[in-house]
């Protein structure tokens, strides 16, 4: 299976979105085989909790726009990890501390990623680079 073309249109929208609110380390991964609730997961990461609620409303007002509304949301509260579920895409909005913690690429990492717009990566993309986690904290792939 693949991703579909809405949901990989809707990730691109979001990742723009994360992008203009200075979200790093934006990645999108295609979970459409091994798991069967979603077609695209998208993380980003977020250097504050102010600034992962701003990329969350950016991604919420921007997919707004093009008629998705989440079925659900989770982690508003503490603003740390927020998951923005939308069905055929989930997204990540992440602390960078939590990030590398969690450690998400790794779960990840057999699935193909989605190409996102250009003007989304702040660097070279995932295969070339590994991105080093603030604070010595981990280092997670992009």
């Amino acid at each position: 299976m693949t991703a579909t073309p809405q949901a990989i249109e809707l990730a691109g929208i979001a990742a723009e979105a994360a992008a203009d609110k200075l979200a790093q380390h934006i990645v999108a991964f295609d979970v459409s085989g091994p798991i069967g609730i979603a077609d695209v997961f998208l993380l980003c990461s977020a250097a504050n909790d102010r600034q992962v609620r701003a990329v969350v409303d950016e991604i919420e007002d921007r997919l707004r726009a093009h008629g998705a509304r989440p079925l659900r949301r989770e982690g508003e509260r503490e603003n740390r990890w927020v998951l923005l579920d939308y069905s055929d895409l989930v997204v990540h909005v992440l602390l960078a501390e939590e990030r590398a913690y969690y450690s998400l690429e790794r779960i990840w990492h057999d699935c193909p990623t989605v190409d996102l717009p250009s003007p989304v990566y702040d660097g070279p993309r995932r295969a070339e680079a590994e991105v080093t986690a603030p604070h010595g904290v981990g280092t997670w792939q992009r």
